[in-house]
C-alpha cells in the first residue's frame, strides 16, 4: 500500500499547474517521499525554492485536492503510474540524472528490455518509411524494443515495423495519455497496448505542446543502447534527440539518404561527425556489445527466389527480383537494370504482385513483398 500512495501522491503533485518532474524531484529530495512532502505543514515549505510561484501554488490548492480521487480517475481510464523505485520501470532511464519520478503508462514494461530508438522526419519519404519500417521490423524480430514518439512519418513507420514481427514497441507521447495524437494514430496507439506501451511524463489532461516535445525526446534516447535516424532536415526534432542521446552516454546510427532529398542531409551531417551507418540491423548489433549475440547475418532475398527458373518468364521474374530489395524502386530504375522491354517488365512486375512476390507502392515504387 505504501508505493501506491506514493505513487498516486505523487500524481497529485503533478496536477497542480507549474509542478514538473524536476520540481517534484526538489520535493522528494527534500522531505523524503512525495507522502511527507503532502503531509508536511505549511511552514516547512518555505525551505524549498524560496517560494517560488509553484511552491506558493500547492500551499494554495493542495487542501482542495483529493489524492484519491485522482487515483480512481487514472484507474477508470486505464492508466498505470511507475517509479523508478519499482523493477518494470525502463532500467536506462535510472542512469539519467534527471529520471522522472513518476511516469505514466498504459500497456506493458520491462524494466530489463533491450530498447533501440528510431526518429526522424514527419515529413518522410517513402523511401525513409520504408528504411525505417524494415529496420524496426528486424530488430523487433530479435526481441530488441522499439522506442519512437508515435508522430507522423519515421515514427509510425517505425512501430509498424516493430508490430509487422509481432515484436514489441514503446510510444513516448508529448501529451496526456488521455489523448493521442496524432489524432490518425489511434487505431496504431491501440495496436502498440497489445504487447507494448504507451508512455508519458505529462499528466493526464495535458494537450500536446511543442514546448513537451523536447522533454519527451529526452526520455526516448534514454531508454535506449542506440538512436537511429532514418531522415531529418538539419535542424530538427530529430537532431535534438541526438544531442540528449550523446549527453546520455547512447550510440547515435543514421541511415543514409538520397543526396537529393532534403531529409537526407540530416542524416548525412551526422555520418560526416561520426554517426554509424546503417544499412541493415546488423550494422547496429556489431556496433553495441551488449547486443553481439544479434549480430548473425541473415539474407533475406533467397527465400522469394523461384526455385525452378526453367521457363522464360520465370527467368523475367528472376532477374527483377534479384534487382528488388525493400527500398523502393521506380519502375524507371529497374528497367535502366533490367534487360527486358517495358511491355514485359511491366507484366512480369504485375504477375509478380498476384504471386505474392512483389508490392507495389504509390508512384510505381516497388518493393519486395515480405510475409509477417
Amino acid at each position: 500500500m505504501g508505493i501506491e500512495k506514493e505513487k498516486i501522491i505523487r500524481a497529485a503533485f503533478r496536477t497542480i499547474k507549474g509542478v514538473g518532474s524536476q520540481h517534484l524531484r526538489q520535493l522528494i529530495a527534500h522531505f523524503g517521499s512525495a507522502v511527507k512532502a503532502w503531509e508536511a505543514p505549511q511552514s516547512s515549505y518555505l525551505q524549498v525554492a524560496n517560494q517560488e510561484k509553484w511552491i506558493r501554488e500547492i500551499l494554495k490548492v493542495r487542501k482542495d485536492i483529493e489524492p484519491r480521487e485522482i487515483g480512481t480517475a487514472l484507474s477508470q481510464q486505464g492508466i498505470m503510474l511507475i517509479t523508478p523505485d519499482e523493477s518494470n520501470y525502463p532500467h536506462l532511464l535510472l542512469e539519467l540524472a534527471g529520471a522522472p519520478p513518476l511516469l505514466y503508462y498504459r500497456g506493458h514494461l520491462r524494466g530489463d528490455a533491450e530498447v533501440l530508438a528510431f526518429v526522424g522526419s514527419r515529413q518522410a519519404t517513402t523511401y525513409g518509411k520504408s528504411a525505417a519500417r524494415v529496420l524496426a521490423r528486424d530488430a523487433a524480430a530479435k526481441g530488441i524494443v522499439i522506442a519512437s514518439g508515435l508522430a507522423r512519418g519515421i515514427d509510425t513507420a517505425a512501430h509498424q515495423g516493430a508490430l509487422d514481427s509481432q515484436g514489441t514497441t514503446w510510444a513516448f507521447l508529448g501529451c496526456g495519455l488521455d489523448r493521442i495524437y496524432p489524432l490518425e494514430n489511434q487505431r496504431l496507439a491501440e495496436d502498440i497496448l497489445e504487447k507494448g506501451a504507451l508512455i508519458s511524463e505529462f499528466t493526464p489532461g495535458t494537450p500536446p505542446n511543442a514546448l513537451h516535445f523536447p522533454a519527451r525526446n529526452r526520455l526516448i534516447s534514454g531508454c535506449s543502447y542506440g538512436v537511429v535516424v532514418v531522415e531529418a532536415a538539419e535542424r530538427s526534432g530529430a537532431l535534438i534527440t541526438v544531442d540528449f542521446a550523446l549527453e546520455q552516454g547512447r550510440e547515435v546510427f543514421a541511415v543514409p539518404g538520397p543526396i537529393f532529398s532534403p531529409v537526407s542531409r540530416g542524416p548525412h551531417h551526422l555520418i560526416r561527425q561520426g554517426a554509424k551507418i546503417v544499412e541493415r540491423i546488423e550494422d547496429i548489433c556489431n556496433e553495441l556489445p551488449a547486443w553481439s549475440k544479434y549480430a548473425t547475418q541473415i539474407s533475406f532475398n533467397k527465400e522469394l527466389l523461384p526455385k525452378e527458373t526453367v521457363h522464360p518468364a520465370e527467368l523475367d521474374h528472376l532477374s527483377i527480383l534479384q534487382r528488388l530489395s525493400d527500398v523502393p524502386l521506380h519502375i524507371d530504375q529497374i528497367a535502366i537494370h533490367s534487360t527486358l522491354p517495358v511491355s514485359i517488365l511491366s507484366l512480369a512486375l504485375l504477375e509478380l504482385q498476384l504471386g505474392g512476390k512483389v508490392t507495389q507502392l504509390p508512384g510505381q515504387h516497388y518493393v519486395l513483398a515480405r510475409e509477417c
